[in-house]
């Protein structure tokens, strides 16, 4: 007889229940969220484990990976299934969660979800904090452009680099609004400091990854567009086609279909937000600032001059995807194509900057 186990893991205990082929509680336990621990209690149980589930959560990846190495068929699965699952119980415990991963264990009714390898996982957790530091400088700057609104001062639009310098420029005799501010600033310099040493940190494992390299070649990838690209991806032969990885980040438009009603919606965003962003950024570059013809912007200008410039970027976005995991599994750089309708192109741009 088969076995199926379902952990619902929380930050100090983790709830876990066993259930056999027919359904059945075998047994109820908690442990402490520690790969030795679990390790030691399905041990103690000493069944033949044919799936051991966990939800997806920031522990998953870490305990999966202990669990695995130690010979546990451990699944991390997808939280919208678990979800799904979890609502059939009447009350929301731990206990029953468990039980519900256990159930969906045994039924299969779940996607398993891939884990990364920790390289992947390390290159985006400083994606992840390059970027917190630049929404957390944002904020400051939108503080400051606000207090000296207030008086009547505007800052303009200044390069980041010469914001604090145009700022206390512009407080230069303002004791009252210096006593405020100089405080801000003092905090947007060391932030400057740090946010700059985690670019470079970006930019020194681009320059040594070919992958990242071979991407660049790509307009509109630069290299924060490239590292999440690859640590989001991984594995690019774990796609059958290059087209899934537009819909695996959640660049295809939602469908509501029943019956005779059949509703398109907007993109589904159902995937990594970090890479989706990224690549919405780099299809705005590709249309607006690159110069140099390709056959991909005349088809984005296209777009934007039949449906508007943000549906451009949208399928630009999804279309980059895709050539840059067929680039990436063909070991090619980026094709530019035949100008062979520069003149349309050309008026293309003309009529939508217009």
């Amino acid at each position: 007889m088969k076995y199926f186990v379902g952990m619902d893991v929380s930050l100090e205990e983790t709830a876990v229940c066993v259930v056999d082929e027919t359904g059945q509680m075998v047994r109820e336990a908690r442990a402490a969220s520690e790969p030795a621990a679990l390790h030691a209690l399905l041990t103690s149980v000493n069944l033949p484990f044919a799936r051991v589930g966990l939800e997806a959560c920031s522990l998953t990846a870490w305990l999966h990976d202990e669990l695995t190495s130690a010979g546990w068929p451990a699944i991390c699965i997808e939280s919208r299934h678990a979800k799904a699952a979890m609502g059939a119980m009447a009350n929301k415990t731990d206990r029953n969660d468990a039980r519900a991963i256990a159930q969906v264990m045994r039924t299969g009714w779940f996607k398993a979800v891939y884990v990364k390898t920790p390289t992947c996982r390390s290159w985006r957790s400083l994606l992840v904090a390059r970027r917190a530091v630049l929404n957390e400088m944002r904020a400051i700057e939108n503080v400051v452009r606000a207090i000296l609104r207030e008086t009547g001062l505007k800052l303009g639009t200044p390069a980041r680099k010469d914001f604090i310098a145009r700022a206390r420029e512009l407080i230069a005799g303002e004791k009252s609004l210096a006593m405020m501010i100089e405080p801000l600033l003092e905090i947007l310099t060391t932030m400057l400091g740090e946010f700059t040493k985690l670019t470079k940190q970006v930019l020194v494992i681009v320059r040594d990854e070919p992958v990242c390299r071979r991407l660049m070649s790509t307009p509109g990838v630069g290299p924060l567009t490239a590292l999440a690209f690859r640590a989001t991806i991984d594995r690019p032969e774990r796609f059958n086609k290059s087209r899934d990885v537009g819909a695996h980040l959640g660049l295809i438009p939602r469908r509501y279909q029943s019956g005779e009603t059949d509703i398109q919606g907007r993109v589904s965003r159902c995937g990594d937000e970090l890479a989706r962003t990224a690549l919405y950024e780099a299809a705005h570059c590709l249309l607006i600032r690159s110069k140099k013809w390709s056959a991909l912007r005349a088809w984005g200008m296209k777009i934007a001059k039949r449906r508007g410039m943000a549906r451009a970027r949208v399928a630009v976005a999804r279309k980059l995807a895709t050539i840059l995991h067929r680039m990436w599994i063909d070991d090619a750089d980026f094709r530019y194509g035949q100008e062979q309708q520069a003149d349309q192109v050309i008026k293309a741009i003309t009529v939508v900057a217009a």
